[in-house]
């Protein structure tokens, strides 16, 4: 478990638990921590050379986002991905997201529209490295896209003046998280995503609150036609729901 992932750079002043809890929700969210995995809070404590309780709370924090479960006796597992969990997520950032993309189209002034022009270059840049890549350069170029797509609505959320509410969405949406991961680890080619975002883009550049509404809706509609063949293609991951 202590070699399973590399600990991400540490913020300025960030505390011991919020520090763990950044970096194993990382882990678990890019399936650097597979589901089904042990955690050992003892383990985990010395890897990150602190004491036992931050990563106590860490953990607390994880079992409410249903990212990991505690096992009576047995410890603490990471969960598999709830298809329910992600339906509920899915509808929750669905509601909120289209809201902020009709705001932020209100809100948007020349240099929002820069910063949003900005994003997509960069997502067009990771996408070419990741298809002319292979092995590990190709996984990390495409583990940068998915950081880059997390940027790209967090900024939509600034341009709105709403970012409080990306950050409430924060542990809603985990488990869709780790459902959209995987669908950008084997999307192919990544530009299919870049044409969404830059729907969402235009519309919000042009002040159109009703154009970057549905592009958004259609955006994070798209992941629920991949459900089924990411549960086929990765059926460990998921749990099993009658």
């Amino acid at each position: 478990m202590a070699e399973a992932f590399t600990l991400p750079a540490r913020e300025p002043h960030e505390p011991n638990a919020a520090y763990v809890l950044r970096a194993l929700r990382m882990a678990i969210v890019t399936h650097r921590v597979e589901p089904g995995q042990m955690l050992s809070e003892q383990e985990i404590a010395r890897r990150f050379a602190i004491s036992r309780q931050p990563v106590r709370e860490a953990f607390i924090k994880l079992s409410e986002a249903g990212l990991v479960r505690v096992l009576p006796q047995r410890g603490t597992q990471v969960a598999r991905i709830s298809l329910a969990e992600v339906g509920d997520a899915r509808f929750v950032r669905q509601a909120v997201e289209i809201a902020l993309a009709a705001e932020a189209a209100r809100q948007i002034t020349g240099v929002g529209a820069k910063a949003l022009a900005a994003h997509i270059r960069a997502q067009l840049a990771a996408a070419e490295e990741a298809e002319q890549a292979a092995g590990q350069g190709a996984e990390a170029a495409r583990e940068r896209f998915y950081f880059l797509d997390e940027a790209f609505h967090a900024d939509l959320a600034r341009i709105a003046e709403r970012p409080a509410s990306w950050k409430m969405l924060e542990t809603v949406k985990a488990q869709m998280d780790r459902v959209r991961f995987l669908a950008i680890e084997r999307s192919s080619p990544l530009e299919a995503i870049i044409a969404q975002h830059r729907a969402i883009v235009d519309a919000v550049s042009a002040g159109d609150a009703a154009a970057a509404a549905a592009a958004m809706e259609a955006h994070l509609s798209s992941i629920l036609g991949e459900l089924p063949e990411l549960r086929r293609l990765y059926p460990s991951h998921f749990a099993e729901e009658g």
